[in-house]
């Protein structure tokens, strides 16, 4: 297993650095750094500060997913689903947050709002072509893979 060690630098006194919750847990949790609390409307997207930035590799991203038991209990997701950070990005570190129920739901300081996932990702040059090479599956899109 590799491991990378991440500088991440505290913005606010307060700031909670990503913990992961178990020995092999592969998201570290990212915890909402608030002077007060925050009431989400059902349909409404906040965004949360975390007070902190951080240095990725290069080679590597940070990819900000749902925490699961916020999700299923709570109905708060991240609004893009899946945010994306960039190895050159040292700007704080904010997750915009979706309240997919019913209620009002309120985030405190220091709650866990959603993980960071670090992993390694491919340059990719991209080229035009005039063809490409033919698969058992071709141009079969959404749902073509269950017949």
């Amino acid at each position: 297993m590799d491991n990378i060690t991440i500088k991440v630098k505290k913005l606010s006194p307060k700031a909670i650095l990503p913990v992961r919750g178990s020995e092999f847990a592969a998201g570290a949790d990212l915890c909402a750094c608030t002077d007060q609390d925050i009431v989400v409307a059902p349909g409404e997207t906040v965004f949360v500060h975390t007070g902190l930035s951080a240095e990725i590799p290069v080679g590597y991203a940070g990819f900000v997913f749902a925490r699961s038991g916020l999700a299923s209990k709570s109905g708060l997701a991240p609004a893009n689903k899946v945010g994306v950070v960039d190895s050159d990005y040292r700007g704080e570190y904010m997750v915009a947050l979706l309240n997919h129920g019913s209620e009002p739901v309120t985030i405190t300081h220091g709650q866990r709002v959603a993980q960071l996932v670090v992993m390694p990702v491919a340059f990719t040059n991209f080229v035009e072509a005039d063809e490409l090479s033919e698969t058992g599956r071709g141009a079969g899109g959404f749902g073509s893979t269950g017949k």
